[in-house]
């Protein structure tokens, strides 16, 4: 058994170097593989995408190409962007201590490019505005949507602010950082 002063190396018992392998495990009716790391390469990308989508628009601006319904799936915890009967993004939530948690923003590729995004994160915004509740950023695009878009700052939570909520990118948390 290694001690706190012993180094750890490929040959230490249950040490693993290098890419993580899928992890398996059974559900009811079917045994599901997920890899961790190709999920997460994945998410990377999403969010980048979307990212480069967001253009420097002001709040009227943020419109997408077509007419979309956002509704909110309580449910499951969404803001759903609908284009008649389907789906074509969303925003995950989970209300934690009388805040919005925002955590994944999703669109689908056949849509990005047309501002989706910017408006599904815009009316959501403006909901959340409505109910009198704060945010909690841990989704980038959220982060980098209210960078662009300064008027929605005064939602974020001040004290839990979120991973999400001041991304690098934002001209004003460098400035404030620099103060």
């Amino acid at each position: 058994m290694p001690t706190s002063s012993t180094p750890i190396t490929p040959e230490s018992p249950g040490c693993h170097i290098g890419p993580s392998p899928p992890v398996s495990f059974q559900t009811e009716s079917e045994t599901m593989t997920i890899d961790f790391e190709t999920e997460a390469l994945a998410r990377e990308e999403n969010n980048a995408a979307l990212i480069a989508a967001l253009d420097k628009t002001v709040v009227r601006e943020v419109e997408s190409s077509w007419e979309l319904d956002v509704v909110n799936d309580a449910e499951y915890g969404r803001w759903i962007a609908a284009l008649g009967a389907d789906a074509i993004a969303e925003l995950s939530y989970r209300f934690v201590g009388g805040r919005v948690v925002l955590l994944s923003t999703w669109v689908n590729h056949a849509y990005r490019n047309h501002r989706v995004a910017t408006e599904l994160v815009s009316r959501v915004l403006d909901e959340i505005r409505g109910s009198g509740k704060t945010i909690t950023i841990i989704c980038p695009v959220v982060g980098e949507f209210i960078a662009r878009n300064p008027e929605y700052l005064d939602l974020i939570d001040k004290v839990h602010p979120g991973s999400g909520a001041y991304p690098s990118t934002n001209p004003r948390a460098s400035e404030s950082k620099s103060r």
